[in-house]
């Protein structure tokens, strides 16, 4: 899909002269920002969702499966 966008002139010229580095096209470095943007962003909203459902729930662990745990983590060879 094309699309017109407007960018700062250091930012249009940090990315034409980072495109020319890389050996992309404009278009592809463009995409390629986007899409690590929108990945990182979307790991963020995961953490605040679960941020908040640990918050309104209890997360301990139960002391029981606590020894279990611990007991068959000595038991690994590390």
């Amino acid at each position: 899909m094309k699309i017109a966008i407007s960018v700062p002139d250091e930012i249009f010229e940090a990315g034409e002269h980072l495109a020319q580095q890389l050996g992309l096209s404009r278009s592809q470095l463009y995409s390629d920002a986007l899409a690590a943007y929108l990945s990182v962003r979307g790991a963020e909203a995961v953490t605040a969702r679960l941020n908040a459902v640990y918050a309104a729930e209890d997360s301990s662990v139960d002391p029981a499966m606590a020894r279990a745990q611990l007991k068959h983590l000595a038991d690994e060879a590390w």
